[in-house]
């Protein structure tokens, strides 16, 4: 079942028209708003209190719906499973922005690109030089494959090992909305208070280091071999620290290509590496889709073990 619901899932996200944002953001804000108006009274122990009742009751609440429809019917746990999988994971959810991107880098609009990029950033647009703006674009593109590709697919297996169906989509999707919303970069008029913000970023810290070894894993194996795995020698961090610079400089050298100036910072480690070329969006996307097709094949084979 775990195999079939990634594949359909996978399918169906490559058949949906893109939308402006992914379709649970607005019950996760509405539900995480009113567990922090509720239970956020600034202390330290209201920092554990608000994050796990926002994340741990949608996390249980899916799996007990999978348990649930599970006793009636094997195809009803299913159709639920593809369907949870369907809003958490997939390419759609920021591919097009990607997508126009490239293209108006190919036309040589650079200001249209700059442009499309603030707004996936959701920031402002900089005029950045042509190999900057690749530079931001790549490693933008490499981030966002994990959070919405490989990082919900690693958790969704795991936890749909131990019978809890697609719980692992949601807990992982949610922790870094969380992450974001809450554990981001302080301001007077920030929603949660500091002990609740240090404790969002903290824990997905520690949910995303497995996934992020994965992935990684993964763009060492279909990549550049050994200059991947030399970057993720030298980029061996605590697992309570956040996994960005992991990914990156490890997919630096799985593409081969130089990633690490304002995004990194492991100047000797990229000094024999080449600029950023338009090139090598193509190369992000062939990686992206080779580590995809890496983990379906393992999990198949891992299907056809347990029934023979």
């Amino acid at each position: 079942m775990t195999f079939f619901a990634v594949l359909i899932a996978l399918v169906l996200d490559q058949a949906r028209r893109p939308g402006p944002q992914a379709p649970w953001l607005g019950a996760a804000g509405a539900w995480a708003a009113w567990v922090q108006r509720q239970f956020d009274a600034g202390h330290a122990v209201h920092g554990w209190l608000v994050w796990t009742v926002a994340l741990g009751v949608p996390v249980l609440a899916t799996a007990l719906v999978h348990a649930l429809l599970a006793r009636a019917s094997g195809l009803l746990a299913f159709v639920w499973t593809v369907a949870v999988l369907y809003v958490t994971l997939g390419f759609r959810q920021f591919s097009h922005h990607f997508t126009a991107i490239r293209a108006a880098l190919e036309s040589g609009d650079e200001a249209r690109a700059r442009a499309l990029f603030a707004q996936w950033q959701g920031g402002d647009a900089v005029e950045w030089p042509r190999e900057e703006l690749l530079r931001r674009v790549i490693a933008h593109a490499i981030l966002s494959s994990h959070r919405h590709v490989f990082g919900v697919f690693v958790w969704f297996v795991v936890l749909a090992a131990f019978g809890l169906g697609p719980a692992g989509a949601v807990l992982y999707r949610l922790a870094a909305w969380l992450a974001q919303a809450w554990g981001g970069t302080r301001r007077p008029d920030a929603p949660v208070s500091e002990p609740v913000a240090r404790l969002a970023q903290r824990a997905w810290c520690w949910i995303d280091a497995g996934p992020a070894r994965v992935t990684v894993l993964g763009f060492a194996v279909v990549g550049h071999f050994e200059d991947a795995l030399e970057r993720w020698r030298q980029q061996r961090r605590p697992w309570q620290e956040p996994s960005d610079d992991l990914l990156l400089s490890v997919a630096e050298g799985a593409i081969q290509v130089r990633l690490s100036r304002g995004v990194v910072g492991e100047e000797p480690l990229t000094a024999d590496l080449p600029e950023p070329q338009l090139a090598h969006l193509a190369s992000v996307v062939g990686l992206v889709w080779r580590s995809v097709v890496l983990w379906l094949l393992l999990l198949a084979l891992a299907l056809l073990a347990r029934i023979f």
